[in-house]
């Protein structure tokens, strides 16, 4: 029985459930939407990253007597929503961007339809694991584009909150990395674990040569030799002869220290004037989409990525918010509702999104048509050629099939392989898609031009 995620929410969220209770509006059918009004500065496209964490906490998401006491006693609603709270499933539909896809400003990633009690009660929730985990999958991404095929691996647990870890892990996977240094990432989403020893470890011991013989001796002679504990050169010579004398040849030899351009080339031919041209090199030490790219010429097979990824390499957030977009009026007609604030304006209705390809299969354009339903959105974007982009996650209540970590990882490749080439690049510029904005919703207030 998972533990329950019902306070892993914002109070004002109670309290308008409260409030819509009394005023006779918590039962309107009502559309959420989750989007960006911009990327972080001088990113080109986000990453869908989360949303399998987000079903898994939806679904612990009620009210069990321990909240509900806390509720009642500090008096933060009424009793009458302590009731209502006490019966709380989420009931109503989610669709969105499939987990690992490109997105860009206005893209509606996540769509949430229900009550406004029961949709509006799940804005935090959504916002503090898309926010995280897009942030890292995005960092994770351009990581993976300046590494040019060679294996990114995650190892930044010691530089977040030990559950943020777990999270961080999984959206670096998202984001193209093939391995992550934290159990518990491994345990829960099959992510494959990394990880030998540390400079302590050769530390412990008297010598570098015994450290390095009581690692071959437990771990094989193809483990991983960090080198650069005292002097390198020396590091790389008694790594290989530790591998050898157990009979083997050395998986790999990690540095983790000084100008690691200058040292790959110094080591690798160090390698291969001893014999030891299967070693690979892997460098670890701070590094970044930047750092990784100006290694890009050096003889380095793998990176192992730590600080910058769990924080998003510079944006530890993507900017998502989570907007009410319709909702049912006092007729019960669907409105479509919009903020029209100068910095803050967000577009009204219920968004089917798409986009458009040219004849190479390049993508150019994003196409979020605001329609009646899904189906009149899904015919627009059908007449125009356009391949839709949202998927059922929820339906009526019920939590449907999705994609895997390791099924979210190969759909954001594909989707970053059909963005045009400007999108991989690692300098800032603008979004790499336009996003046109088409309203079909005949007879409501039109926000926006369509």
């Amino acid at each position: 029985m998972h533990k329950s995620t019902a306070l892993l929410t914002d109070m004002y969220e109670l309290t308008m459930v409260d409030s819509s209770l009394a005023s006779g509006t918590a039962d309107r059918q009502s559309v959420f939407e989750v989007f960006s009004r911009r990327l972080p500065s001088g990113r080109r496209y986000g990453v869908v990253a989360g949303t399998g964490r987000i079903l898994d906490e939806i679904a612990s998401f009620t009210f069990s007597d321990d909240e509900l006491t806390y509720l009642k006693d500090t008096k933060i609603v009424s009793p009458e929503t302590v009731d209502w709270l006490a019966n709380y499933k989420f009931s109503g539909d989610i669709y969105g961007y499939a987990e690992g896809e490109c997105f860009f400003p206005q893209s509606p990633i996540l769509t949430v339809t229900g009550t406004f009690a029961e949709a509006v009660i799940l804005e935090t929730l959504v916002l503090s694991i898309l926010n995280h985990d897009a942030a890292v999958a995005a960092a994770a991404s351009r990581m993976t584009i300046a590494a040019h095929g060679r294996p990114c691996l995650e190892m930044g647990a010691r530089r977040t909150h030990e559950r943020a870890a777990v999270s961080a892990a999984r959206a670096a996977a998202v984001g193209g990395f093939a391995g992550t240094s934290v159990l518990e990432a491994g345990r829960t989403y099959g992510i494959p674990a990394i990880g030998t020893a540390a400079h302590s470890f050769t530390l412990v011991h008297d010598t570098e040569e015994q450290a390095f013989a009581a690692q071959v001796a437990t771990m094989g002679p193809d483990t991983t030799l960090l080198v650069d504990t005292y002097d390198v050169e020396r590091g790389v010579a008694r790594a290989v002869q530790a591998a050898r004398e157990a009979g083997g040849e050395l998986g790999a030899v990690r540095l983790d220290s000084g100008d690691l351009v200058a040292q790959a080339f110094t080591v690798r031919k160090q390698l291969d004037d001893l014999g030891a041209t299967s070693t690979k090199i892997t460098v670890t030490s701070d590094l970044d989409e930047y750092a990784i790219a100006a290694l890009g010429a050096a003889p380095v097979d793998s990176y192992g990525v730590g600080t910058k990824l769990v924080t998003g390499s510079g944006f530890p957030t993507a900017e998502l918010v989570y907007k009410l977009v319709a909702r049912e009026d006092a007729n019960g007609n669907m409105k479509e509702v919009a903020k029209k604030s100068a910095s803050k304006k967000s577009y009204g209705g219920l968004k089917v999104a798409g986009r458009l390809a040219d004849e190479d299969g390049v993508a150019r354009e994003e196409v979020i048509v605001s329609a009646e339903s899904w189906e009149q959105g899904r015919a627009e974007l059908e007449e125009m050629g356009a391949h839709p982009l949202q998927v059922p996650l929820v339906l009526g209540g019920s939590i449907q099939p999705h994609h895997s970590v390791a099924e979210a990882s190969e759909h954001h490749i594909l989707s970053r392989n059909q963005l045009p080439y400007q999108a991989w690049r690692l300098s800032a510029g603008e979004p790499a898609l336009p996003s046109r904005m088409l309203d079909i919703f005949e007879g409501d207030n039109n926000p926006y031009e369509g």
